[in-house]
């Protein structure tokens, strides 16, 4: 899949040539541009990054990427963006680290505050609901481009398949909480790793990366640089310094608007929402629904689904719908007076945004030095292989869930194909998946190409 387009003055190494050092300012640039062209969820992201990093560009081994692939995807949080905090720290320490990571974000956080304002100023404009129109089957068909691609990465022997189909089934079939599925995986691979070790190990034991895509900057076998060492001072330093962040952005808001006021309810709200994110975005869209539309009113359910289908349709992680229902948040209350409406919206985008995904920054800085230490120990890195493979059943079922509400969306859980079946949204989604995938067609130019044929069929009927 063609993602992030190389400049004349990228330095993409010939394949059997080992790549130049990479600079901190080349690794911004990327991760900027990569905050602007993340579509589709996570699943197409990790896709994104996988084939930049370590195919392209080959900054990372696979076996090294899946293996930080795999911490990522056990934490609560956006793995994609934890995923990309995770590599940046590997190559250029703690500074690198948070500069992927919030350049994973804030594009998402300035383009969704845009979007959120037109939504609520011109939102019933025909022509913004027929791009949406468009996008819609395009998103489904990067994830479901995506979940091949991981799978066909991820998913090296029958036992991985096997474990992946069993997660699609139990999250499809029985409705089994997605923590259960991550807990029951690990636990499988613990085990398996143990009957059947060659199974279990990263990437299921067959071969690496250096044998398909030639040598990497941090390959297979190259040791954890010096500032990736497991150091019990820094850890409690990093400790000190996330919560006392945390400390003062909150304790800001309370002195300010006191323990009532929506930004310092949508401070400790959100900093919940961080924690109990296991699964994805989709996973903590019920415990957000709840907080925002029920208890403290900040949008309405219709807004959230709105919200929703803007987060689908923007870069950056899915769960930054958070900053859409910040914004509506922060503009419905009138923080600021009637007069100070944007400004209102972005101060409760921001604050989401922020008390959303420190929590990632912390658990990244803290744990990935321990992730290292163990990436050859397959007692820690079979349970983690394990997970790697149940989640692409979750992938798959992410598609699914995508596919049944742009196809049919009147329908419901209790009339499953209830209204019109939408056959000009399955030409779309069939198009853009053969463009990804057989054409190597950029995703930016799948979504653009999709939103056109949205906008001119909708002015249409």
């Amino acid at each position: 899949m063609s993602t992030v387009v190389a400049s004349p003055s990228e330095r993409l190494p010939a394949p059997q040539d080992p790549p130049a050092p990479v600079s901190l300012r080349e690794a911004f640039q990327y991760w900027l541009k990569l905050g602007f062209v993340s579509f589709g969820g996570p699943a197409g992201q990790i896709a994104m990054m996988h084939t930049e990093l370590v195919e392209r560009r080959r900054w990372i081994s696979e076996h090294r990427f899946l293996h930080a692939l795999n911490y990522a995807m056990v934490l609560p949080g956006p793995e994609a963006q934890q995923l990309a905090t995770y590599i940046g720290w590997l190559m250029h320490g703690t500074l690198g680290g948070i500069l992927a990571g919030v350049l994973f974000v804030l594009p998402s956080l300035a383009i969704l505050i845009a979007l959120t304002w037109v939504y609520l100023v011109y939102g019933d404009v025909p022509a913004v609901a027929g791009i949406l129109y468009g996008i819609k089957p395009a998103v489904t068909a990067i994830v479901v481009f995506a979940a091949w691609r991981i799978g066909s990465t991820a998913l090296r022997n029958g036992v991985l398949w096997t474990l992946a189909a069993a997660a699609f089934l139990a999250i499809f079939a029985l409705d089994i909480p997605f923590p259960v599925i991550v807990l029951a995986a690990g636990l499988m691979g613990a085990v398996g790793g143990w009957i059947a070790p060659d199974k279990f190990k990263t990437g299921g034991g067959h071969g690496t990366s250096t044998g398909t895509y030639g040598p990497a900057l941090i390959d297979d076998h190259s040791p954890p640089p010096a500032h990736a060492g497991v150091s019990w001072p820094r850890t409690l330093i990093y400790c000190v310094v996330g919560v006392g962040i945390w400390g003062l952005a909150e304790g800001a808001l309370y002195l300010n608007f006191g323990s009532a006021g929506p930004l310092t309810q949508m401070g400790w709200f959100f900093t919940k929402a961080a924690l109990v994110t296991f699964g994805g975005a989709y996973a903590v869209l019920p415990y957000v629904y709840q907080g925002g539309v029920e208890t403290h009113g900040w949008l309405t359910g219709q807004q959230m689904i709105d919200g929703l289908a803007l987060g689908e349709t923007t870069p950056g992680p899915l769960i930054m719908v958070v900053a859409f229902v910040g914004f509506v948040g922060g503009w419905t209350k009138e923080l600021f007076g009637p007069d100070a409406l944007v400004l209102a919206g972005i101060a409760g985008a921001s604050v989401a945004t922020l008390f959303t995904f420190l929590p990632s920054f912390l658990f990244i800085l803290v744990g990935a030095p321990v992730v290292e230490a163990t990436r050859h120990d397959l007692k820690f890195t079979a349970p983690l292989t394990g997970i790697t493979a149940a989640v692409v059943g979750v992938i798959v079922n992410l598609a699914v869930f995508f596919a049944w509400h742009v196809l049919w969306p009147q329908a419901t859980p209790t009339a499953p194909f209830a209204g019109g079946f939408e056959w000009f949204s399955l030409l779309i989604m069939v198009a853009a998946f053969l463009a990804l995938w057989r054409n190597k067609i950029g995703v930016i130019a799948v979504i653009g190409a999709c939103a056109l044929a949205g906008l001119g069929y909708s002015l249409q009927i």
